[in-house]
């Protein structure tokens, strides 16, 4: 099979199997709009120095609900020992890794687009400015949080700690990430900022993410 083949049925085995379950998908809505009910009781952003501190919770739910996916990311393979035959087939590490981000990726999408309505009501802002512009910044976010976070879950999934240690290595190192898509949602509502900037950066630690994960997935695969 081609290497856009593997990724394809990749996907399709995950979202066929989440369709059936729903677990990763409850994990995350719940975790997410539990932090976006308890800052919505904490204050209502009025001036922009709290529209920043509001994109900031908006991304603190994203990672609440993007870690307790990630952490499911792995865990149908290992209980089936379909790990184990992944290893075994011809095909590529990296496109199992690409079909395995895509798909996490939209799952973590989905939550968003229920997560970012409650997220505008509740804390009553709008974005200013061109909208198809801030869908950018959250895909861009999303492929950030996604890639690092899928890496790691396949490193940490044969360890009893995994629920510790993902956290422990996804967030140090998506920390530059995380910094410029809060920066980027932040002058998203306000209207000011240098939003351009900002997915510049973001694009380039998509870039370097992504091609740092393909190259060492293989290694990772061999090791779990």
């Amino acid at each position: 099979m081609s290497y856009w083949t593997v990724t394809k049925h990749i996907v399709v085995k995950d979202l066929r199997s989440e369709a059936r379950t729903r677990e990763m998908t409850n994990a995350m809505l719940f975790f997410a709009l539990l932090v976006l009910v308890l800052f919505s009781f904490s204050f209502q952003p009025a001036t922009d120095e709290e529209r920043r501190l509001a994109s900031g919770v908006l991304w603190i739910a994203f990672l609440f609900a993007g870690v307790s996916m990630l952490d499911r990311s792995f865990w149908r393979e290992r209980m089936n020992e379909c790990l184990e035959a992944l290893r075994l087939t011809p095909a590529s590490a990296s496109a199992l890794f690409l079909g395995k981000c895509l798909a996490n990726a939209l799952f973590l999408l989905l939550a968003e687009a229920v997560l970012v309505p409650l997220f505008l009501v509740f804390f009553d802002l709008s974005f200013r400015g061109d909208v198809g512009v801030w869908l950018l910044v959250l895909v861009l976010g999303t492929w950030a949080l996604v890639v690092n976070g899928t890496f790691f879950a396949a490193m940490t999934t044969n360890l009893r700690s995994r629920e510790l240690l993902l956290p422990l290595l996804l967030l140090p190192i998506s920390v530059p990430a995380l910094i410029a898509v809060v920066e980027a949602t932040a002058a998203s509502l306000s209207g000011e900022g240098a939003l351009r900037v900002w997915i510049q950066v973001l694009i380039a630690f998509d870039l370097i993410y992504t091609t740092l994960a393909l190259l060492l997935f293989e290694t990772v695969l061999e090791g779990t």
